[in-house]
């Protein structure tokens, strides 16, 4: 919810977050398909395949969304490393977000003085 203009509402009987209460950039997974506790979230595909290729223990290609990039991220792991899920989410609020919102996660650029 730190996220700029980040909402969150239940979708599909989960909690989910949307940028401008319009667009899901992640979706709690709660043994919803399985009986497993996970998220699934945008991802480049590419990234999505390397992380899963890695390490299937922790990421997982999601049902439904899988096919357009999404990443499935287990947290009921041992050793979740939440620093790592930070940087997952924020990409994925940085795919969906607009680019001025995803230029705000960046901070403020310095500008020349005039």
């Amino acid at each position: 919810m730190a996220l700029p203009e980040a909402t969150e509402r239940l979708s599909h009987g989960e909690p989910t977050w949307f940028v401008r209460g319009k667009k899901v950039f992640v979706t709690f997974a709660g043994r919803h398909h399985d009986d497993r506790v996970a998220f699934w979230c945008a991802a480049p595909a590419e990234e999505r395949d390397a992380l899963v290729s890695e390490d299937p223990e922790r990421f997982f290609v999601p049902p439904y969304v899988g096919g357009r990039g999404w990443l499935g991220v287990y947290l009921d792991t041992a050793g979740v490393d939440w620093a790592e899920i930070d940087e997952i989410v924020r990409e994925a609020y940085r795919i969906i977000a607009p680019k001025e919102l995803a230029a705000l996660l960046d901070g403020p650029t310095d500008t020349p003085s005039c």
